[in-house]
């Protein structure tokens, strides 16, 4: 194995370990800032003393959605707007809490109900891509492996490679949803004066860790598909 071999092979190595890393450890920071940032924010309670259930009603009625329930849901974290049943539910930490972190992810919620009400482009695109993506998130991994056990059949890794791609796409088309349903949040925390301008920025910035696990998990993903590559390349 000559000097030029080594070097290819190290350098091979070398980047897979990192890719690793990178799609390991770059979820998880922006898992522990969203915990941190909320934590800490979840301590600062609005002067109105509004509780996030009664914004999200607030909010909700505003924009003329007065169909739109909300809910308790059991769970940290796991607020979310349920287009099926037309309902925005939120996790137990959230409902009945008057701090400006539960108020900016109550409102966050709404945006998402909102759009769905103004069929806003972005989320209409999302929709359309979750049949297929629900199939190839489950099922790519193994047309992958079963490109690389029987070579035989070499075109099952370059399929499963484009399932996972559809996933990844599914991840971009999330990312515009997201970041436009918190910038409605903010908008309207600030123009319906639901929050003062002092509370304005912690809000903010619980949202922005909040985004930053979308950005976070597309990133991991990327760096999956690059690692992916390598190996098909070799």
């Amino acid at each position: 194995m000559n000097n030029g071999t080594i070097y290819n092979v190290l350098t091979y190595h070398l980047t897979d370990i990192l890719l690793l890393v990178g799609m390991l450890i770059v979820p998880l920071i922006a898992q522990i800032m969203l915990s941190s940032t909320y934590s800490r924010y979840s301590k600062v309670h609005s002067s109105r003393g509004l509780t996030a259930a009664q914004v999200a009603r607030r909010i909700l009625d505003l924009n003329g959605l007065n169909s739109v329930r909300v809910e308790r849901v059991s769970g940290k974290l796991t607020d979310h707007y349920d287009p099926r049943d037309d309902v925005v539910r939120l996790s137990d930490g959230v409902f009945n809490s008057t701090s400006v972190a539960a108020i900016g992810i109550a409102a966050h919620e709404c945006g998402h109900a909102c759009q769905y009400a103004e069929a806003y482009k972005p989320i209409i695109l999302k929709n359309k891509l979750v049949p297929v993506t629900s199939i190839c998130s489950h099922l790519w991994f193994w047309v992958f492996i079963a490109g690389c056990v029987f070579t035989f059949l070499p075109f099952l890794t370059y399929v499963g490679l484009a399932m996972f791609c559809a996933v990844i796409l599914f991840q971009f088309a999330t990312l515009p949803v997201e970041l436009n349903a918190s910038h409605r949040a903010m908008k309207t925390l600030e123009g319906d004066s639901i929050l003062e301008h002092s509370e304005l920025r912690p809000a903010r910035k619980v949202l922005t860790a909040a985004a930053m696990t979308y950005i976070a998990g597309l990133a991991s993903s990327i760096m999956q598909l690059l690692r992916l590559l390598m190996r098909t390349r070799r």
